[in-house]
């Protein structure tokens, strides 16, 4: 490298693009470079009609070695053996006392290792979740990774102003239509809390329709209270055109918190959990303890306490009714320890929620992990690189749902719709780096490659490289892969630019999936305060 090279820096990439960079394309003519560009732009995918990428199978990633994956699982089971849960309802604890807990004088309840072992070996192990377009329904478990939404943000980082504002009602319908648009987005969980309804009731109503009306895919929300889902999945019903019509067809998953860390039982959220199950709503049930804070300060501790209650969950949902379909949303939060903030973009994050989908796909638990949580404010540099390893990770270890994925800033605190475009165009080459290399029988086609070395020299123009240039490639919507005069001469834009003029394009046609006549009979049954024609 000293012999060919200059040490001057300057010299040294002048000298590379000379020797090396320059040469390769020299080598292809250019009529076969011009036409080559030409079918690469006219190819480009069209987002507002793309197909939803097909969800692939992770698992390749593996952040604990099988010794200490071990030790990890038996950890949590003497947890739950020995500690136990507290503040379980009564009548829930005498059901599991009866199945075979044991009740502390504390009130407690432990759960032996074999009572637990048989639950899950009774777990639904796959989950499936119709869309309101039956097309987008998917099936959660055994590592095929999903990427979605989440949160409760209170905040949004308005496009117009570049401030941020409370969120409201239209910000949720906004965000949510464009998670039905994107095509590496496969469903949207409500990312922010609409602080204009101002009753708890009005709240998950409004929440609900808002969502089914955005987004034709599987939609995920939360309820204040049990005694709300009864209008909820009634306006479901009204949607699909027939009583009973969500137990046939739930395209929303129930997103709970079942447990208080650390080690106790949320009593709403278990009731929120009975209610749901009554209606045959699929359960999405989550634990989030926060490491240094109310778990471990060590990441196996954290783990090991973040398993126990993530199983708790599972023995709720077994008392009630064995094999309910429920995704175990075991998401460990980390603490700055220097101030006692949540942290999402650290590394420990990242690796945390890699090792907590590795736990529950050795037990054969369909799971949902936590990333691209971003510390960052703003959709910058710092947001990319902790959302880039963060979801990665995620998916590589196989998580089958990660929520918090995309649009989300300032450690979940706030979301913005420009921001979700960006990281929609992220997750398309992270889904693309879980496939790892294709190998088919004409993977390696050794009598084409000594045509090709000893003719043209160039592969351009092949019909292998014609057919699979969209299957085998992700080309990225947003991102700029123009020369640098193309792009001064478009007139700079920054990744932020290109998002605001997206968003706008992807929000100019309301969403068609909601039969006008259904949603008319819905406005006239419920208080929605979506206004009409949004």
């Amino acid at each position: 490298m000293r012999e060919r090279f200059s040490c001057n820096a300057a010299n040294f990439r002048i000298e590379f693009a000379q020797r090396v960079m320059i040469p390769c394309w020299r080598i292809i003519p250019d009529e076969v470079r011009r036409g080559e560009m030409a079918r690469r732009h006219r190819s480009k995918p069209d987002i507002e009609h793309a197909q939803v990428t097909a969800p692939p199978q992770g698992g390749r990633y593996r952040p604990l070695d099988p010794a200490r994956l071990d030790q990890i699982v038996r950890a949590a089971f003497d947890i739950l053996a020995k500690t136990g849960m507290g503040e379980c309802p009564p009548p829930l604890a005498a059901r599991m006392v009866k199945a075979g807990a044991e009740l502390r004088p504390d009130a407690r309840v432990c759960f032996p290792q074999a009572m637990v072992e048989t639950a899950i070996d009774r777990a639904a192990k796959r989950v499936n979740l119709p869309g309101f377009i039956e097309d987008f329904g998917l099936t959660i478990g055994g590592g095929r990774v999903h990427i979605g939404t989440g949160g409760a943000a209170t905040e949004v980082l308005d496009g117009a102003s570049g401030q941020f504002r409370g969120a409201q009602l239209r910000d949720l319908y906004d965000l949510m239509r464009l998670i039905g648009q994107l095509p590496n987005v496969h469903y949207g969980l409500r990312p922010v809390v609409a602080r204009d309804m101002d009753q708890p009731f009005l709240l998950d109503l409004n929440t609900g329709f808002a969502c089914l009306k955005a987004c034709p895919k599987p939609i995920g929300i939360s309820f204040d209270g049990a005694a709300h889902l009864p209008a909820v999945v009634s306006m479901f019903d009204a949607s699909l055109g027939r009583k009973g019509g969500f137990r046939v067809q739930p395209f929303c998953f129930g997103v709970i918190v079942h447990a208080v860390s650390p080690l106790r039982y949320a009593p709403e959220g278990v009731e929120i959990m009975q209610e749901a199950m009554a209606h045959g709503m699929p359960l999405q049930i989550c634990t989030a303890a926060q490491a240094g804070a109310t778990s471990p300060v060590t990441l196996a501790g954290a783990l090991a306490q973040g398993l126990a209650e993530t199983l708790a969950g599972l023995m709720v949902v077994d008392a009630i009714q064995p094999g309910y379909p429920c995704i175990f949303a075991f998401m460990p939060f980390i603490s700055d320890l220097r101030t006692g903030a949540m942290t999402g973009g650290s590394g420990e994050a990242a690796v945390a929620a890699a090792a907590a989908a590795q736990l529950l796909l050795h037990l054969g638990l369909p799971s949902t992990a936590s990333a691209g949580m971003t510390d960052a404010k703003t959709p910058d540099a710092q947001a990319g690189y902790e959302k880039g390893y963060t979801v990665a990770l995620a998916a590589q270890a196989g998580a089958d749902m990660i929520n918090l994925s995309v649009g989300m800033l300032g450690s979940i605190m706030a979301a913005s719709c420009e921001a979700l475009v960006i990281d929609d165009d992220m997750c398309g080459a992270i889904l693309r780096a879980v496939q790892g290399v294709h190998m088919t029988d004409s993977a390696i086609d050794l009598d084409r490659i000594e045509a090709v070395a000893t003719g043209e020299g160039h592969y351009l123009g092949e019909a292998q490289t014609l057919a699979l240039m969209k299957s085998e490639y992700v080309y990225p919507s947003l991102g700029n892969r123009q020369s640098i005069s193309d792009w001064q001469d478009a007139g700079s834009p920054t990744i932020w630019d290109t998002a605001v003029t997206r968003t706008k394009d992807l929000l100019q046609e309301p969403p068609t999936h909601l039969p006008k006549e259904r949603e008319a009979a819905i406005r006239a049954a419920f208080d929605i305060r979506l206004p009409i024609g949004a």
